[in-house]
């Protein structure tokens, strides 16, 4: 038995397959835990939603900023963009049926067997790590509420506020926790967020932020956070305890498992020719 943490897959169905034959995936013994962003620019997003759904409990899945803009697609609330490659999901026989599935999972999960905890994009260093627990759990909620999914899709779009503070209330307290999880790359000292970067570590910083991974946060201190969104990393940011999962498949780089038994990371490349589309 082992479990495995699968960055940004983006609709790269070949290179998934090809990186569960590199880690020789056993489903009746192994666990996938996947990073979020499921679907968008790779060339078959509507077979990867299809195969992650049929895997059950063999599989567990955080939400991405691109999974939420697919959502917000189907609920007509944003258009279906050509470059995100998902207009066949929208169009599929089962289409309703993958995007009910799709809004029942979370923004944060824990693994406690492996003293680990998983979010799309982290967890940003103006939360304790029980305040995000929290704080994702709320915004879940209101996704897998028939009566609110589309006040929270409706409103889910735009960069303010980009603060955090307690007593943000309805669609731009749900905004601004969605950000934090799901987009965020760089923050402030005080925890704000900036949109714009999307370069790796080695390029300059727009004053005054930082990767969210290099400002303390004691909460995290006994914990691996898991990420991926950011996939200029090629996962070679930060250092254990903080995992980058985000390969950058879908630009011409690699898909990434890392074996949460020993931290051994597993890639593949293979499909990613058909990717890289901008």
């Amino acid at each position: 038995m082992a479990d495995y943490a699968i960055g940004d897959i983006q609709g790269c169905a070949e290179s998934f397959n090809a990186l569960l034959k590199e880690i020789r995936f056993n489903p009746d013994a192994d666990r996938l835990f996947l990073a979020g962003d499921l679907v968008a620019r790779g060339p078959d997003s509507l077979s990867v939603l299809r195969q992650v759904k049929a895997m059950g409990d063999n599989v567990r899945v955080v939400l991405g900023n691109h999974d939420l803009h697919l959502l917000a697609g189907w609920y007509g609330f944003s258009p279906v963009k050509k470059k995100d490659r998902t207009a066949a999901v929208i169009e599929a026989k089962d289409g309703k049926a993958l995007m009910d599935w799709l809004r029942m999972q979370p923004l944060f999960l824990d693994i406690p067997e492996h003293q680990a905890v998983l979010t799309h994009a982290g967890i940003p260093p103006c939360w304790s790590l029980p305040q995000a627990r929290v704080l994702a759990a709320e915004v879940s909620a209101i996704l897998q509420h028939e009566d609110l999914v589309k006040q929270f899709l409706g409103g889910m779009y735009g960069n303010s506020p980009n603060l955090w503070h307690e007593q943000l209330t309805g669609t731009r307290r749900w905004r601004v926790i969605t950000n934090y999880l799901t987009r965020m790359r760089l923050v402030s000292l005080a925890g704000e967020l900036e949109f714009s970067f999307k370069e790796d570590l080695g390029s300059d910083l727009p004053d005054g932020f930082y990767p969210w991974f290099t400002i303390p946060n004691p909460s995290l201190k006994n914990v691996r956070v898991l990420f991926g969104h950011w996939a200029a990393l090629e996962g070679n940011g930060p250092q254990h305890p903080v995992i980058a999962l985000d390969g950058g498949c879908v630009w011409g780089g690699k898909l990434l498992a890392y074996r949460l038994d020993d931290g051994v990371f597993f890639s593949t490349g293979e499909g990613c020719e058909d990717c890289g589309l901008g």
